[in-house]
């Protein structure tokens, strides 16, 4: 080996080596530009997870007020909600807004003491049969299946969900 070829490797590993420092320290600043975008995207994040916090709270307590009110049975009646969806005036518990009753048949629940769509809602259709019988034969062709819970959609103030369901079941059968 001669003195002229060990300068040529001494430079080439030289070049080399201030090759790779250079590749690494180029990774190496990279990588903190990289880091500096991930902690602003993490401050974003958690400022957005606070709002939705927020919004999980607010959810959350108008789902307890509802849950409260379904626990003690109490609605309040928005007749123009439901004028809206039905394009007619609607009286409180006016049974004739269940698909299939009548003013005949809606008498012959009143007869059975049952006037508000709370307690048509609570009716067997068991029940409902046996006030339909109670009018007579003409009654019979009737099927009360679904009364129940429509007088209870009306009840819960239901108003788009009850009219999607009759429309989607004509003359109210299941």
């Amino acid at each position: 080996m001669d003195l002229g070829s060990i300068d040529i490797w001494y430079w080439v590993i030289l070049l080399l080596i201030a090759l790779i420092f250079g590749i690494v320290g180029f990774l190496i600043g990279k990588s903190k530009g990289n880091a500096r975008e991930v902690e602003a995207m993490a401050e974003e994040l958690k400022l957005e997870n606070s709002q939705l916090q927020t919004q999980l709270d607010s959810c959350q307590q108008q789902l307890n007020e509802q849950s409260m009110q379904i626990s003690q049975g109490h609605f309040d009646f928005d007749s123009q909600a439901a004028a809206s969806i039905f394009g007619r005036t609607v009286r409180q518990d006016d049974l004739q807004i269940v698909e299939g009753i009548g003013p005949k048949i809606e008498g012959l629940f009143h007869n059975y003491n049952i006037k508000t769509w709370k307690a048509l809602s609570k009716t067997s259709v068991s029940k409902c049969i046996e006030v339909l019988q109670s009018g007579g034969e003409k009654y019979r062709v009737h099927d009360p299946a679904s009364w129940p819970m429509q007088a209870k959609m009306c009840y819960e103030g239901k108003w788009k969900e009850l009219y999607r369901w009759q429309v989607e079941h004509k003359h109210g059968k299941l």
